[in-house]
């Protein structure tokens, strides 16, 4: 277990995220506060997933609404409930812990689309924490209006179960 956590301030997405372009869903963050974060994206048109997700109709995939939620809260923690005193998601075999990976979707519900030309505000709230996995609550606002809602899990595990055996490199 996991006793001691840090507080980090970063100047951009990806110095708090691991995920990179053309993976990474986060645009840019509004606030951050003790147990809650609010984000943005602005889909282009752009993106490699709505070529096939509809031809002629192109929509942001569910799943990519999802990952828009699960990376803000993962912001969330690197920010707030990081176990590492020394961060960097530059080197991805510097952190001895991977932050914020998804364990758990109880459910989402879709109640609109996201489409290109579209900013979308995402929000995350941590509900509840038992050792190192966080329990969240996330929407996804398009004009003021609930496009999606999600409850998920995430976990802060050793980076070595998340690369794998084959894939650890000398430290």
């Amino acid at each position: 277990m996991i006793a001691r956590v840090y507080q980090h301030e970063f100047a951009s997405v990806e110095d708090y995220l691991h995920h990179r372009r053309p993976y990474l869903m986060v645009g840019s963050i509004q606030s951050v506060g003790d147990r809650s974060i609010e984000t943005s994206t602005h889909v282009t048109g752009a993106e490699s997933f709505l070529a096939g997700h509809f031809p002629g109709s192109p929509i942001v995939p569910g799943a990519m609404l999802q990952e828009m939620t699960t990376q803000s809260a993962g912001i969330l923690l690197a920010a707030r409930f990081n176990p590492m005193e020394e961060f960097n998601t530059h080197d991805p075999f510097f952190n001895k812990y991977a932050l914020g990976v998804l364990v758990r979707v109880k459910g989402a519900r879709f109640r609109g689309f996201a489409r290109p030309g579209d900013t979308l505000h995402t929000y995350a709230e941590l509900t509840d924490q038992v050792g190192e996995i966080f329990e969240f609550k996330g929407r996804i606002l398009l004009n003021s209006k609930s496009i999606m809602t999600i409850r998920f899990q995430l976990a802060n595990i050793l980076s070595e179960t998340l690369q794998g055996v084959r894939n650890l490199q000398p430290r």
